[in-house]
């Protein structure tokens, strides 16, 4: 499919194997409620952000698709010292949980893959900003 007039260009070769994306691809960003426990469904986008005004456990993801891939982009408020916890089915290196940065407006990401239905690796990069 090609619509020069919006600049949009997208191939598939057969049978259907491979995606062509003749140019930049971009995942909105969607923000995330901050509660006690964090809801996340894989459904609603790729790309999230969640700022923490209190101490917060992320959920189990719903709607898993193994090959997907993502950021959650993690903003501790204007006090900071916020801690996030993980559902059982978030798995980290050494199946160890990171520890967020803890400065007043810190910008963590967490990277994620899906692997199975119910398997998310994960890993954090730290303080951004």
């Amino acid at each position: 499919f090609v619509n020069a007039t919006a600049g949009i260009g997208v191939g598939v070769a057969a049978p259907l194997a491979q995606i062509h994306i003749a140019q930049n691809a971009i995942a909105d960003i969607v923000s995330l409620t901050d509660e006690a426990n964090v809801s996340i469904s894989f459904q609603n986008g790729q790309n999230f952000s969640l700022t923490l005004e209190g101490n917060r456990a992320l959920s189990n993801p719903t709607q898993c698709v193994p090959g997907q891939v993502g950021s959650i982009f993690i903003v501790q408020d204007g006090s900071g010292s916020r801690t996030l916890s993980y559902g059982t089915n978030w798995e980290f290196p050494a199946a160890e949980a990171p520890t967020l940065s803890t400065s007043a407006a810190a910008v963590d990401r967490l990277d994620y893959i899906v692997r199975t239905s119910t398997g998310v690796q994960a890993i954090l990069s730290l303080e951004y900003s």
